[in-house]
């Protein structure tokens, strides 16, 4: 649990310490967002920082690389109810959709699993939608097609649990600046400092419109310097190498299944069933790898 905040105090007496409980992938582990010292922030850093002065607002981050939903709900929902958060964020999805195996069914449970109970505990509950994740790695469109599905029925169990439980949700869906090369690091999954700080900034303005306006709106221009074509090469080399991998002995057989399924039926006037596309023809390959990053 770390405190964190990048404005400073309000006049006054401090008042009672507001907990912050960050649970979700490498994207709430503050991946793409380096430190100079060589360390991680992240959006839920430059969002907590943001709510209240440092001695007011403590950082819970329960976020894992790699996370899948079913991992948020097994692992990190009970960590988090456990400190009593006023604010939760819940942000996952993207490696659920970059496996070999989807289950659309038990992911929508898993995440009314986890938003159910931390609102039923009095923690304000903010969400996200998913971009395409296909249009984020600028693959065809025929490979594309098979991701952005898998998207689309996870962005649409969020969708429902936003206005069923009257969520604090962010459609970035929705958000064509999301896809703004300058918001992604060198491996167009992890959102570089600007991306990380566009995301703390609109969450920043969804609290407001209920009635939690920040202390001051996270900066949406970066701190630090980008990062050299020198540790972007690094980067690559040493871990999106490996991930490619790993992806292309499980997700890829899989979409490239689905493509030529689509191409097949295309020009016969059907085309694969959503429960098809997503289940029989990618359920194939290992379930081994714990995701993106």
């Amino acid at each position: 649990m770390t405190s964190t905040s990048e404005a400073g105090p309000r006049d006054g007496a401090p008042g009672p310490v507001m907990r912050f409980a960050a649970l979700g992938d490498s994207v709430t582990l503050g991946i793409g967002d380096q430190m100079p010292h060589g360390g991680w922030r992240g959006w839920a850093a430059l969002l907590a920082g943001s709510l209240a002065p440092p001695d007011q607002v403590e950082l819970c981050n329960l976020a894992r690389s790699g996370a899948l939903v079913r991992d948020v709900a097994s692992e990190q929902l009970p960590l988090a109810l456990s400190v009593r958060p006023a604010v939760a964020s819940v942000l996952v999805g993207v490696n659920d959709t970059l496996r070999g195996k989807f289950d659309p069914g038990a992911i929508a449970a898993d995440l009314e699993n986890i938003v159910g109970a931390l609102q039923r505990a009095g923690t304000v509950v903010l969400t996200a939608s998913l971009p395409d994740p296909g249009l984020l790695l600028r693959i065809p469109a025929s490979v594309r097609r098979p991701l952005a599905r898998r998207a689309h029925e996870i962005n649409a169990a969020l969708g429902h649990l936003a206005v069923r439980y009257d969520l604090v949700h962010v459609d970035l869906a929705a958000c064509p600046e999301i896809y703004d090369k300058r918001m992604w690091g060198v491996d167009r999954l992890h959102p570089s400092e600007r991306g990380h700080r566009m995301l703390a900034g609109m969450f920043a303005a969804r609290l407001a419109e209920r009635g939690m306006p920040p202390l001051a709106p996270p900066d949406p221009e970066p701190a630090n310097p980008e990062p050299s074509a020198w540790r972007q090469a690094h980067w690559m080399a040493t871990k999106g190498t490996g991930w490619m991998v790993r992806r292309s002995r499980d997700l890829l057989p899989g979409l490239l299944q689905l493509a030529l399924a689509e191409w097949w039926h295309g020009p016969r006037g059907h085309a694969p069933g959503p429960g098809a596309g997503l289940n029989a023809g990618l359920n194939a390959g290992p379930d081994q790898d714990r995701g993106h990053g």
